[in-house]
């Protein structure tokens, strides 16, 4: 259903669409050429077909003199009248909820955040591990996103996979009363494979695009969404331990099982990602 969804114009709109849709993280990439006789401020837009589908759109508008729309539809909404100028509101609504869709969407970025979880223990270091992780992938997903640094999507994707698979692997010694360098510091760990992540969240970024004028906004509420996302699937973790622990005891060898599943799933991701990377 995802492929017979596309933006309807007003009658006066000549839309062309043009080569190259991609799939990027999750995101099914399509683009167009739109030419009319009459301004585009006030004009209605809707998105065909996706009142079918569960899935949201983000339209990316650039015009002939620069200006730029960020307009965010879904299902239950999948109409809207474009505004003569866009709002600061408008844009920090669609990237902070593009943000919060991407991580909530990205499993791999999850299973790091769940793994780090498995390896630390007390609320003080939960929270500077994630603070760290958080700082770190901020910093690179800026200054890849602002084009400062460049790195080639598969062997970051591949990379990310090999950190998921590594913390689980630290999480596993350490259930088995191994002290490593995690369990000592995994603030380290966290921010260290935190600048890799946020290589993968800029290319995500990236090929969804941004607004010209408002790039330090959208890029700023984008990451807002995925701290946001990153909070929600957290606590939502930390609510279902309790929630257990409060019906049943939670049995002793559930973190290690958790652990050796995170590892096996990022290890499928790895050789799947490797495979990718070498055939194309």
């Amino acid at each position: 259903m995802v492929q017979n969804i596309r933006p309807v114009f007003a009658d006066n709109f000549t839309l062309t669409p043009l080569p190259g849709e991609n799939v990027i993280n999750g995101f099914v990439l399509f683009r167009y050429h739109l030419t009319g006789k009459r301004s585009l401020g006030g004009s209605s837009l809707m998105i065909d077909n996706l009142d079918r589908t569960t899935m949201d759109a983000l339209v990316n508008v650039s015009l002939l003199d620069g200006s730029r729309y960020s307009l965010l539809l879904k299902p239950r909404d999948n109409s809207v009248v474009i505004p003569e100028v866009q709002t600061g509101w408008q844009l920090v609504y669609s990237y902070t909820r593009l943000g919060v869709e991407h991580i909530l969407e990205g499993w791999d970025h999850l299973a790091f955040v769940a793994a780090l979880m498995l390896i630390v223990s007390g609320w003080s270091m939960l929270f500077k591990t994630i603070t760290a992780f958080t700082l770190a992938h901020s910093i690179t997903l800026a200054m890849a996103t602002l084009e400062y640094v460049s790195l080639p999507p598969p062997p970051v994707e591949a990379l990310i996979a090999l950190s998921i698979v590594l913390i689980a692997s630290e999480a596993i010694h350490l259930r088995k009363g191994r002290k490593t360098l995690a369990s000592r510091w995994p603030w380290i760990l966290a921010f260290t494979f935190g600048l890799l992540h946020g290589f993968g969240f800029a290319g995500a970024l990236k090929e969804i695009g941004l607004p010209q004028s408002d790039v330090p906004i959208a890029l700023l509420f984008f990451n807002v969404g995925v701290e946001l996302g990153q909070l929600m699937f957290i606590s939502a973790i930390l609510a279902l331990v309790t929630l257990y622990r409060k019906v049943a005891k939670l049995p002793e060898r559930a973190p290690i099982l958790t652990a050796y599943c995170i590892g096996i799933l990022a290890t499928f991701w790895l050789i799947e990602r490797l495979d990718t990377m070498f055939i194309s």
